[in-house]
């Protein structure tokens, strides 16, 4: 089964590379938005698996955006260019299930991060 994602970044560019990363990978991207109320709108419309959010969304907090989606997402996923420690208690704190830096980025790394079964992913809890 594939998982169904949605990415929230403001680079339009990393937008289109994730895109192409992941869907290589297997990953279903159902979604892209730039902006908080554009994540949240694409997930009630699409109803993703999981959420690649930003935690810089050019101006936006993306914690915040993470905060809003984990409510109607499964599994919030933080990423960056920054690295961890830059953030670690914030991500401790946050409702998403963790962080992955943007240079790491993949299918595998989003299914070793939600765990090998997927849990919280549709079909697979």
């Amino acid at each position: 089964m594939s998982m169904r994602c949605l990415l929230v970044d403001d680079s339009a560019r990393f937008l289109e590379a994730a895109r192409a990363l992941l869907e290589r990978g297997g990953v279903q991207v159902v979604g892209v938005a730039s902006t908080g109320a554009g994540a949240l709108a694409r997930a009630l419309d699409v109803a993703p698996d999981v959420a690649l959010v930003d935690i810089d969304l050019d101006g936006e907090n993306g914690f915040d955006v993470a905060a809003r989606l984990a409510r109607s997402v499964p599994a919030v996923i933080l990423i960056s260019t920054h690295s961890l420690e830059d953030f670690q208690e914030l991500v401790a704190a946050s409702s998403a299930r963790g962080f992955l830096h943007k240079s790491a980025l993949s299918a595998g790394a989003i299914w070793e991060l939600l765990g090998r079964e997927g849990r919280g992913v549709r079909g697979r809890e």
